[in-house]
């Protein structure tokens, strides 16, 4: 993620790479195992985006189903395995407030976007998400 992350912002070109539904489909299921094993469902399905050179407007088409999807497996099973109690859920409604700020600012800047610059905004945010999960593992 890092590594591309940093190439992306030093290269802000780039060929997009043709790909058919098999690797789609394999790219789904990369993601949907590192959410699953990780909790983290968004950072494979972003990249491949990116990687296509899809609009701004198709990878938001694209990532934003597929990242609900797989929190909502992810809440499910965990919610079956009786892993989530009344401390988390307390935890939840006490980040809930922040994260309708948050998704109310990306609604907002997401339509004064161009292309460009929702992809370096991607990027940076990507590279910010790796040195974070860094940050977390030192």
């Amino acid at each position: 993620m890092l590594i591309y992350a940093i190439h992306g912002l030093a290269q802000p070109t780039h060929k997009p790479v043709a790909a058919g539904a098999a690797a789609d489909a394999g790219i789904g299921f990369a993601n949907g195992v590192l959410a699953g094993l990780t909790g983290l469902p968004g950072f494979v399905i972003t990249i491949w985006c990116q990687l296509r050179g899809w609009t701004k407007d198709l990878q938001r088409a694209v990532f934003q189903p597929v990242i609900l999807a797989a929190i909502m497996v992810n809440a499910v099973s965990l919610g079956i395995a009786g892993t989530i109690t009344a401390h988390i859920l307390q935890l939840y409604l006490l980040g809930l407030p922040v994260m309708a700020a948050g998704l109310w600012l990306g609604f907002t800047l997401y339509g004064k976007l161009d292309e460009a610059a929702f992809r370096r905004l991607i990027l940076v945010l990507l590279l910010l998400a790796g040195l974070g999960l860094i940050a977390l593992r030192i």
